[in-house]
């Protein structure tokens, strides 16, 4: 089958366009480096669209009709968006699933030391990643700190001009030999990667401190932003790339930021459920953005909890549809495009990919019948009729899409969120945008790619 260049197709308008979306995602995944940023982010993006809170029209029992929009958050990491089409949400909805976070370093809860007149910070890694990639990078120090008396302090420190950054320290090659004939998975340790934050000893500290850059690092935390040690026990902090995201390539056809995996679907997602904003639509459409999909789509903010389904059945009593079956079987009628990256062809490690199987970038949104690894483990594997629907979608938008694998077979492999969801026996297929450098510090994705993923997902949802 011929693959074709998204690029290829354009005119002046679409380029317009397409340069115009990439403006808002790269300033998007700049500004939102953590799941609770994306959540909010996406909360006033929708309120700016019209959307309402559902909690608040569950408190005063509102009504809900075709066109209404409402959105609902759990524990600010997961966010919701539903717009009421005119049939009855009993014959199911089109829904964009993606995820929001992203792989990372996690301060520890009992984190702060001094030694050797350094103060660090101790993480654990979260995520997929390769450790060796984290050293010797800028770093900012992105999330919360819940205290005591109920108050939630943001802290964001290594982003804005003028801010320090961080870094986690490497070797010199000088005196590297050992270390470089370590399996790459063990040339950094998970318990190396501590942060370094601090180094100053002040003039006027006691001479007989035991830790006086360590104190110095806490008072400066203190003033900035009113916290004491012990409120580390209930912080989340995430240590992630400093920069913005920015044009890659001679032609800036490309993005190059952190956390494209999976802020890319996420984005193109939101965008296109909002772009629905005024439109009446035939099928209400779902957007719903998750967290911990990178460590297997659990806790109370995951695919896996009940939010999507507790969210689903609130709408519906509120749309005078309560009804235990009646949810089951909207469920069941639901078609969902499960949004997640695929691994793009990258020249440079041909070897694990098969050709006529792979993604490549530039040449549009990804569509994977099945995922997982050896033997499609862990797959939902989209069955043939769904398959066929979404290509007569895509054809009839004239949307330029490509299918695709995770690699050759037996080469590795990985999963999305998209068996979840089909536990309820509604239609999945994981679509996205190809990446290359998945899970670095770094990605890289096409901006042809994210033009097409945003306009495959508005076809999909007025479908």
């Amino acid at each position: 089958m011929e693959r074709r260049s998204a690029w290829k197709g354009y005119g002046e308008q679409d380029l317009k366009e397409l340069e115009a979306l990439a403006e808002d995602y790269k300033r998007f995944i700049t500004d939102n480096k953590t799941e609770r940023e994306c959540c909010a982010a996406a909360v006033r993006l929708a309120e700016d669209a019209g959307y309402t809170s559902l909690e608040e029209a569950v408190r005063t029992g509102s009504t809900l009709a075709p066109g209404s929009k409402v959105y609902a958050t759990l524990h600010d990491k997961a966010v919701m968006l539903v717009h009421l089409g005119t049939r009855p949400l009993e014959e199911g909805a089109n829904i964009l699933g993606a995820h929001i976070d992203s792989p990372r370093l996690d301060v520890k809860q009992n984190p702060l030391y001094e030694k050797d007149g350094f103060t660090l910070l101790d993480t654990h890694y979260y995520g997929g990643i390769k450790k060796y990639q984290w050293v010797s990078i800028p770093l900012a120090l992105r999330g919360v700190v819940a205290k005591t008396d109920g108050t939630v302090i943001p802290v964001s420190i290594g982003d804005e001009p003028g801010d320090p950054v961080f870094c986690v320290t490497d070797l010199l090659p000088h005196l590297g030999a050992k270390q470089m004939e370590k399996k790459g998975s063990e040339v950094i340790e998970g318990e190396d990667l501590d942060v370094l934050v601090g180094n100053k000893r002040p003039a006027d500290a006691d001479e007989d401190a035991k830790e006086p850059v360590r104190d110095l690092t806490m008072k400066l935390l203190g003033d900035r932003y009113g916290i004491t040690e012990d409120d580390f026990l209930s912080a989340e902090l995430e240590v992630v790339p400093a920069g913005a995201a920015r044009d890659l390539g001679f032609d800036r056809s490309m993005v190059i930021g952190y956390g494209q995996d999976d802020r890319v679907c996420a984005y193109t997602s939101l965008a296109a459920q909002l772009s629905m904003a005024d439109a009446e639509l035939d099928r209400t459409a779902i957007c719903i953005l998750v967290d911990k999909e990178e460590i297997g789509s659990v806790g109370a903010t995951g695919m896996e909890s009940a939010f999507f389904e507790n969210a689903f059945a609130e709408v519906m009593a509120l749309a005078g549809d309560e009804s235990p079956l009646k949810l089951r079987r909207a469920l069941k009628a639901s078609r969902m495009l499960s949004s997640d990256v695929s691994a793009g062809v990258d020249p440079a490690y041909a070897s694990v990919f098969e050709p006529k199987n792979s993604a490549y970038l530039g040449s549009g949104l990804v569509f994977n019948k099945y995922t997982g690894a050896r033997g499609k483990s862990g797959s939902n594997d989209a069955r043939a009729e769904y398959m066929a629907h979404i290509r007569r979608v895509m054809d009839d938008a004239h949307v330029i899409y490509q299918t695709a694998e995770l690699g050759r077979v037996d080469a590795g492999g990985g999963g999305t969120i998209a068996y979840i969801p089909a536990r309820f026996g509604m239609d999945v297929i994981d679509s996205g945008v190809p990446v290359l450098s998945m899970h670095s510090p770094w990605e890289v994705t096409s901006k042809a790619d994210i033009y097409e993923a945003k306009r495959g997902y508005e076809a999909f949802l007025k479908a």
